[in-house]
């Protein structure tokens, strides 16, 4: 046993950041489509709610309580978006180039990066986090134009998601889940490669070609990094 000491060089870590943004637009069948780059990517947060209790109340004392199912939602801001986010926005796009409002809002899945660091000069202990969403779906938004002035600005555009929980079925006590992260420093480099090359895609080498940037379900992403170094997380 030793006594707690706070703050020592090179555990004062902080998140800061966010890149390597990448949609993924969903299919009719709830699978989904190549990831595509978003580039312009300057936010995104997280604001998840429920989770509320309700207080059960008996032999006049609190007699415990039930905490309801938590909301995975936020909003993401951008000064650009891929044209594969149109119909997740509500549009659609005519073969003659015309854009079309006010349509279905398809889902999709996403994914970004947030940096880790901390006190010390070196970056090679500091890490990063991949966040993965899915199921989700963008409320309409505002978008404010302005004349061209002697300041001039670019438009952020920004929307509100909310999620919809998928099933799990082979992680071992977990339920429906939205969204998963990952974390350099907690996970092997292996484990981190294989992720990436699932979710960003791969380039062909010589004879062998690469790999398209695909979204698998959350009970095969897991399986996939958990593979890496032959740990499977089942208790």
């Amino acid at each position: 046993m030793s006594k707690i000491e706070w703050d020592q060089t090179g555990e004062r870590f902080y998140h800061n950041g966010v890149s390597n943004g990448v949609l993924y637009p969903q299919k009719a069948d709830g699978t989904y489509d190549n990831g595509v780059a978003w580039n312009g990517l300057t936010g995104v947060d997280e604001s998840p709610d429920g989770g509320d209790t309700n207080d059960l109340w008996a032999d006049n004392i609190k007699y415990g309580s039930l905490r309801g199912a938590e909301n995975f939602k936020g909003s993401i801001s951008a000064y650009h978006y891929p044209d594969e986010f149109n119909a997740c926005d509500g549009k659609v796009v005519t073969p003659e180039g015309i854009v079309i409002g006010q349509q279905r809002r398809e889902p999709f899945g996403f994914v970004y990066r947030t940096e880790i660091g901390n006190d010390t000069a070196s970056g090679s202990d500091d890490g990063y986090i991949i966040h993965v969403v899915w199921n989700a779906t963008v409320s309409p938004s505002d978008r404010s134009y302005e004349t061209i002035n002697d300041s001039p600005d670019a438009i952020e555009f920004s929307w509100d998601f909310e999620t919809i929980p998928v099933p799990v079925t082979g992680i071992s006590g977990v339920k429906h889940l939205s969204t998963m992260e990952f974390n350099s420093l907690k996970l092997t480099a292996a484990q981190m490669t294989a992720l990436k090359d699932k979710l960003f895609g791969t380039n062909g080498e010589g004879s062998s070609t690469g790999t398209e940037p695909t979204l698998p379900d959350p009970d095969t992403l897991y399986s996939l990094v958990a593979a890496a170094t032959g740990v499977t997380g089942e208790t």
